[in-house]
């Protein structure tokens, strides 16, 4: 029990991967997205899903474990570094097309998994410096709205059509990608100025985060372009738009085609754990810190991801993150796996 931690060190794989692939050129600078997304996948079709629990007594050993924490809180530092790194290389080196993107394609792949998803993590968190630290990631990604809207909207109003967050039946990862882009964006604003006259703050309070870390990620471009130029600073919003998308992507088959049913006017049904898609592939599980088991994550938005659990009543992916995710680019062969698992779920 005590080097059980050990096992999510495969989620620093992936960065590992990026700064080796800065160090290549041409495909190999393609690295890290033939592991997420070719291998990972393939890996995933011959392990079979652990659907398996932690007893009680277990679970809270492991709860209070400092280093599950530790894993998180080193990814910032680490994200920060790769990005400076990126930067730097890229203002001081001319690269051909394809190594250049795939500099970008890279980053970008960091910029969801560790910018976003670890953000998310620790978002949820209760101590202030842990979501301190989830800003900072999100920032990294220019998706610092997402603190807001998620955990102040979607957690409210996932599986609805109140959220833009949750995919409907039949609509495609590319019309999904638009709509919860913007709506997201601009609900997360309007929750943002319904807290502040919540507690009877100005806009322009110090109280409005939202605002705050929006100047934050401005400076942050300003000083790009100062520090890199131009050419750096294009790069970095290309990497920044990957990884939005790479979340988007994520949020799409987390809760696609599932609803919950209106019991009033004005309420819906608990969220619970047959609203979100699940997967206990155990190798995007270790990837993701436990992303995919979404469905008690839902249920228990502050339990901490080595603690998450299997629900034999949340409706299940056939494989893991990463190849659900390259199914979803495909509308026609996503609706033919998804739609008749909706109708069955």
């Amino acid at each position: 029990m005590k080097w059980r931690f050990l096992k999510y060190l495969m989620a620093y794989s992936l960065p590992l991967a990026v700064f080796l692939s800065m160090q290549r050129e041409g495909l190999l600078a393609y690295m890290p997205l033939f592991y997420a997304f070719l291998v990972v996948p393939l890996l995933e079709l011959f392990f079979a899903p652990n659907p398996t629990n932690l007893d009680k007594q277990r679970e809270e050993l492991i709860k209070e474990d400092p280093w599950y924490d530790r894993l998180l809180y080193l990814m910032v530092p680490i994200q920060l570094a790769l990005l400076l790194y990126f930067l730097w290389d890229l203002s001081h080196h001319t690269y051909d097309s394809l190594t250049f993107w795939g500099r970008i394609s890279a980053m970008g792949l960091l910029c969801g998994v560790i910018g976003i998803n670890v953000g998310h993590e620790l978002g949820h968190r209760r101590k202030k410096y842990e979501q301190v630290l989830a800003k900072i990631l999100l920032s990294t990604s220019l998706y610092v709205h997402f603190f807001t809207e998620h955990n102040y909207g979607h957690h409210r109003n996932v599986a609805t059509s109140e959220d833009p967050a949750t995919a409907r039946y039949k609509e495609n990862l590319y019309a999904f990608w638009l709509r919860s882009m913007v709506f997201s964006y601009l609900h997360a604003w309007k929750i943002q100025a319904q807290l502040l006259k919540s507690r009877k703050k100005s806009f322009w309070s110090p109280s409005n985060e939202l605002l705050l870390w929006s100047l934050i990620q401005l400076m942050g471009l300003a000083a790009i372009f100062l520090f890199f130029g131009l050419e750096s600073l294009l790069a970095f919003l290309a990497a920044a738009l990957i990884g939005a998308l790479l979340l988007e992507t994520v949020n799409y088959i987390e809760h696609y085609g599932l609803s919950r049913q209106k019991v009033s006017e004005h309420r819906y049904e608990k969220a619970e754990v047959e609203h979100s898609w699940n997967s206990d592939h155990i190798i995007g599980r270790l990837l993701l810190f436990e992303l995919s088991r979404h469905s008690d994550h839902h249920a228990h938005p502050h339990r901490k991801y080595q603690i998450l659990q299997h629900h034999d009543q949340s409706p299940q992916l056939p494989t893991g993150y990463p190849g659900m995710m390259l199914l979803s680019t495909i509308p026609p062969l996503w609706f033919k796996v998804m739609n008749g698992r909706i109708k069955s779920a």
